[in-house]
């Protein structure tokens, strides 16, 4: 029950700590709804329960991969609305995709939280419009064009460009981040230079193109995607009484992925709050992998900024994946630079240990995919399900070698990515005959003999190429079959859930299924790009092609795009739960010349590739910042020292309070990753600097400082004044050593100036 005060009351402390916490995945299909408020809390942990609980002013969630962010912001709208705080119709949670968005309504409806509107931003747009566009323009809404590409090709056609398939999608693609980032055709070449983006063929042209079909669409009165934003700004910034109609309705605004909105979607929202500040973003800097689109992490990254009184939550508790690729993907952020690197998260595992990453090296490509291949079969015969297995690669054309690897080995698979399931000839093919012979019923003599639903469904789809057994070898042949056998075990499935359920009855199913793309799943292992694997997790992760030119793309010139492309690498890592591969080929084909080379992101990560220093973040461990407004009268001067943050292990997270292991930043029983020969090598500098001062080894660097030093291993003076033990003084007497050694140099005897002002 909500507290008398109206604020939700504070759960009894020890639930977590004493094992109610439960994982954030692997949840059951049909949880028992919640029977109070307090119990959508139960099973929360310390930080996500303060996601749940942070239900007014502006609250930012900083959430690593696997640390249950979803349930987090679920159960917080749940609590509010289950405790009388929110109401459901005015909350709106808007998120980048409608498989996210179903899940949070989905979660939602678990929680006995129904009426919470949760869509996608294009969607919740899409339906405001349909609704003022008579009232804020009159007559009827432009039709919605759902595949730009026909018409892109017909503007190059009249501009007398001729682009094939591939340049036709870049196009495309460029289209499209012209208008998120509100760029006219006019200024889209000036767009690009100050972007520094790297546009696939003349600018000039391109805009030539943009304003061709922009001219299109007005003839045709038609709109895509992008308009739908567009012209629902310039509604809300027009019409105060609309923009205060929606203000009316929607007063809670939750958004997922946060990292990942445009400049258009940033607007958009901020028209959509107004001068209010209910408002809870989630997301991660770290995973922000679709700037090519004109996302940013900027508006994740400046919320406290924009927002002083913010409430800022971390999440770094790993439930989905092993303590072994958790220290991975933490390796790899720690080598990161730019902003987005300087708010990394740290991980914790919560699970128990796994089997270590398996690095390989292959003399060429076939040689690479023949072996995943095998292993991913082996690993099937162990016991680990086909569809919690994926290979992951950079580009899509890199996919045909490992189907046609797969199906040799006899091993089902599903392209991600591809074509919509519901999309597919063949599934339209198979709803075709369904519901004909739906409608038929008895009359009907393919179902003579059919006594079960799923007897019905198998009879009717073996004329449209379904069979008992898969046909040999890959292409498009094996395609269709694996979607008719998706069709064929969701009857199944439908009727063991529902006994006695008519052929009419899963057509319903199905069209229900369509309309909300909610595509059943096709029972092999996943093949799919590293993009979209996004928001996804399997058991056993296989990541291919690991080479320099593929990983990071031989496009990608600037540092902020090869930044990009290591969090790429981290999201394909976090993906996998227990079992992770990652490969590399030195040549594209058998005898090739090996001129390959691993990429460089996995250097000082993989046995036997040297080591490269971490550098910290200020990302930090996780918990909870909640902040005060301050204005320009009571802000604090820039030299006022801030109140000190506890130190935590960058290990298990543990608050730290020992001197000792405050220095070392982690737990004297927990792991350390330090360079040995570093550490050898400062300590022996370190005894001939006290001898020249004629002091003890200690005043020069304590053991502690040293064994910090050689597990940071800085590489810059920032990087190695915030060791603890350090400090500007040792950093002025001592750094230019340090740092030269820390480089692999070697320094001289002579004792340091000691340039302290007396």
């Amino acid at each position: 029950m909500p507290h008398p005060c109206g604020q939700p009351p504070h759960p009894p402390p020890g639930t977590w700590q004493h094992g109610g916490v439960t994982a954030a995945t692997h949840s059951t299909l049909f949880p028992q709804v919640p029977d109070t408020p307090d119990a959508v809390l139960d099973g929360l942990d310390p930080e996500q329960r303060e996601v749940a609980l942070a239900l007014h002013g502006p609250v930012c969630v900083l959430a690593g991969a696997g640390t249950g962010k979803t349930r987090a912001i679920t159960h917080r709208i749940a609590y509010g609305v289950r405790a009388g705080i929110l109401q459901p119709a005015t909350v709106l949670a808007v998120t980048f995709t409608n498989r996210a968005a179903g899940e949070m309504r989905g979660r939602l409806r678990q929680l006995g939280a129904t009426g919470v509107q949760a869509r996608t931003f294009h969607s919740a747009a899409l339906r405001q419009l349909q609704y003022f566009w008579p009232k804020a323009v009159g007559g009827e809404l432009p039709r919605l064009l759902e595949r730009k590409v026909q018409l892109v090709s017909e503007a190059a056609a009249r501009c007398q460009i001729r682009l094939d398939r591939t340049e036709l999608r870049d196009a495309t693609s460029e289209i499209e981040w012209a208008k998120v980032t509100q760029t006219v055709p006019a200024d889209y070449a000036a767009a690009v230079v100050k972007a520094q983006r790297d546009a696939p063929r003349d600018p000039a042209e391109l805009a030539q193109i943009y304003s061709t079909y922009e001219q299109l669409k007005r003839d045709r009165s038609v709109i895509d995607f992008e308009d739908v934003l567009l012209l629902m700004v310039g509604i809300l910034q027009d019409r105060a009484d609309i923009a205060e109609h929606v203000r009316g309705q929607y007063q809670h605004f939750v958004v997922d992925e946060y990292q990942d909105v445009s400049p258009l979607q940033q607007r958009l929202l901020d028209l959509w709050v107004g001068d209010r500040d209910d408002l809870c973003v989630v997301g991660d800097a770290s995973q922000t992998i679709y700037s090519f689109t004109g996302a940013t992490p900027d508006h994740l990254l400046n919320f406290r900024t924009r927002h002083p009184g913010a409430t800022v939550v971390k999440l770094v508790r790993d439930y989905r994946s092993t303590p072994q690729v958790v220290h991975l993907a933490n390796g790899l952020l720690s080598q990161a630079r730019g902003k987005a690197a300087d708010h990394r998260l740290e991980l914790v595992s919560q699970r128990d240990k796994g089997p270590e990453p398996v690095y390989t090296e292959y003399g060429d490509e076939p040689t690479e995919a023949e072996s995943t291949a095998r292993r991913i079969h082996d690993l099937i015969a162990a016991g680990v399900p086909a569809g919690e297995i994926a290979v992951l690669y950079r580009v899509n054309s890199q996919s045909e070698v490992y189907e046609q690897a797969l199906a040799d080995a006899g091993v089902p698979y599903q392209l991600r990515g591809a074509e919509r399931f519901f999309e597919r000839a063949e599934v339209r093919e198979a709803g075709t005959a369904l519901r004909g012979a739906a409608r038929a019923g008895g009359n009907d003599s393919l179902l003579d003999g059919a006594d079960d639903l799923a007897a019905q469904v198998r009879a009717v789809l073996s004329t449209k190429g379904w069979t008992t057994r898969p046909p040999a070898g890959s292409g498009a042949v094996r395609d269709r079959w694996e979607s008719l056998a998706a069709l064929v075990r969701l009857a199944e499935d439908f009727e063991e859930a529902r006994p006695g359920a008519t052929l009419t009855a899963l057509v319903r199913e199905l069209d229900e299924r369509a309309a909300a793309q909610h595509a059943p799943t096709v029972q092999g292992v996943t093949l799919a790009s590293l993009h979209a694997a996004k928001g996804l997790e399997w058991d056993a992760v296989f990541l291919v092609g690991l080479t320099e030119g593929m990983m990071p793309i031989a496009y990608a010139k600037t540092d902020e795009q090869v930044e990009e492309e290591r969090r790429l690498l981290y999201v394909g890592i976090t993906r996998a739960r227990v079992h992770l591969s990652l490969s590399w080929a030195l040549s594209r084909s058998p005898g090739g010349r090996a001129s390959r080379r691993a990429t460089r992101f996995l250097n000082g990560l993989r046995p036997g590739s040297g080591t490269v220093g971490a550098r910290g973040g200020t990302g930090g461990g996780g918990g909870i910042d909640r902040g005060t407004a301050r204005t320009a009268a009571n802000r604090a001067p820039a030299v006022e020292r801030k109140p000190r943050s506890p130190v935590r292990c960058r290990v298990c997270g543990r608050t730290l309070t020992d001197a000792g292991e405050m220095k070392l930043m982690r737990c004297e029983d927990c792991p350390s990753d330090m360079d040995e020969g570093l550490y050898e090598r400062l300590h022996d500098w370190r005894a001939a600097q006290a001898a020249l001062l004629g002091q003890p080894d200690f005043c020069v660097f304590t053991e502690k400082t040293l064994m910090a030093i050689a597990e940071a291993v800085p590489s810059t003076e920032g990087e190695l004044v915030v060791i603890a033990g350090v400090g500007n003084r040792k950093l002025n007497r001592f750094g230019t050593d340090v740092l030269a050694i820390c480089a692999g140099e070697t320094v001289g005897d002579e004792a340091p100036q000691d340039t302290d002002e007396t």
